[in-house]
């Protein structure tokens, strides 16, 4: 049976391991951290996972929390008034046709690295570079580079063409928390979008030491949520999330009364620029090494889209080596396969870099009449399983006016 090596052990690299795995292959799975470094360190991202994705998990046996962890059955969105501080100008709710599951990558990751093991995979902890991606490529019928960071990743080309941005578009933090309050009617993201400020979203998950909230805020740069460097201690990085919620969002202040750290290690902050890089590197010998994961499309998390599209685009890869068989791991093969991922993953780019920057009048429109139209509010909250189904008329302004026309007079 044929040899792949994966270099990257996360959403991506981990789930096509473990299926290529049980599909009869030698596998070889390359990572930086040991399931404890992971297990004992910090957050590694605010993943929220819809139901498309979840399934693909289910398929591959790889749901192993999934009885333990609180769903999220809903989306809501407001907008605080500027005219009257302290209120909504626009606020509703829709639950989701399924639910999403977020799980803490500290928990699911090293369960699944000991599952790889388990099944006979061969996993190394090692920092990978040129000289050993070069190894691996002489000994393996093909290497994929599906880690997210590092300056590996940056051998990979950058796509200008379908880059949009080529700076930081957020200044971005995580907090997670025990003791928030849910007194609503069902579990949700509530998502807030504060004109000229940023957004703040927060949802339910499950971390090491069980069910959470994570707090998500989003800052424009050089704006007064682009205030998390020089924040020393976790404390701090703490009352920081509570004093934007007052300032901003008193309604989500009420919420976070109580809260409290999960742990010394439930907090990140950072920034990078949403990229798109081409999939096949091409290394000094002549020989290939195919992206996939975050290693060649970095999505802003704004939308709850990044391990979503690592998963899609694993089962996708998984589908494209089972079919090739005996034959070659071309280079034509690596970009038709990345194309079959692009095909979708193009319209959650765009949807996602879309609310990056001001939103249009149309898009104000319809934000605004979902308010009055549960139909338009639920259409637009499970786009977020399936972000192409906001296409077409989530970019032309014309068809955008038809379907808000169409709810309202339903």
């Amino acid at each position: 049976m044929r040899n792949i090596a994966i270099v990257g052990g996360g959403q991506a690299g981990l789930p096509l391991a473990i299926g290529l795995l049980d599909n009869g292959y030698n596998v070889t799975v390359v990572t930086n951290r040991t399931p404890e470094n992971i297990r004992n360190g910090k957050v590694l991202s605010s993943q929220c996972m819809f139901d498309d994705a979840l399934q693909i998990e289910r398929d591959l046996g790889l749901n192993l929390w999934e009885k333990n962890c609180p769903n999220v059955d809903g989306i809501g969105f407001t907008v605080p008034s500027d005219v009257n501080p302290g209120e909504k100008a626009v606020t509703w709710n829709a639950r989701l046709d399924n639910p999403a599951q977020s799980v803490d990558q500290r928990v699911k990751i090293p369960l699944w690295m000991e599952l790889f093991s388990s099944k006979g995979g061969n996993l190394i902890i090692d920092d990978m570079g040129v000289p050993e991606l070069e190894l691996l490529s002489s000994s393996h019928d093909l290497v994929i580079l599906a880690a997210g960071k590092g300056e590996v990743v940056k051998l990979f080309e950058r796509d200008e063409e379908r880059s949009a941005f080529s700076t930081p578009q957020r200044a971005l933090a995580l907090t997670y928390v025990n003791g928030m309050e849910d007194n609503d009617e069902y579990s949700k993201v509530g998502f807030n979008l504060i004109p000229g400020v940023g957004e703040y979203f927060a949802f339910p998950a499950l971390t090491t030491s069980g069910p959470c909230h994570i707090m998500v805020f989003e800052g424009i740069p050089g704006g007064e949520m682009d205030c998390w460097n020089g924040i020393d201690s976790p404390q701090e990085h703490l009352e920081t999330s509570k004093k934007i919620l007052e300032k901003y969002l008193p309604w989500e202040a009420e919420r976070c009364k109580n809260i409290e750290l999960t742990d010394k290690n439930g907090i990140l902050a950072g920034r990078f620029p949403p990229t798109i890089r081409k999939p096949v590197m091409t290394l000094p010998s002549g020989r290939l090494v195919f992206g996939l994961g975050d290693a060649v499309a970095t999505n802003d998390p704004i939308t709850g889209q990044g391990s979503n599209n690592a998963t899609k685009a694993c089962k996708i890869y998984l589908d494209a080596i089972l079919a090739r068989g005996d034959q070659p791991y071309t280079a034509e093969w690596m970009n038709e396969t990345f194309e079959t991922f692009w095909d979708y993953a193009a319209d959650v780019v765009d949807w996602t870099n879309s609310l990056l920057t001001p939103p249009p009048p149309h898009i104000l429109e319809l934000l605004s009449a979902a308010q009055q139209s549960p139909s338009l509010a639920s259409l637009i909250s499970n786009g977020f399983n399936h972000p192409p189904s906001l296409y077409p008329w989530w970019k032309d302004p014309q068809l955008c006016s038809e379907l808000i026309q169409k709810h309202l007079n339903a």
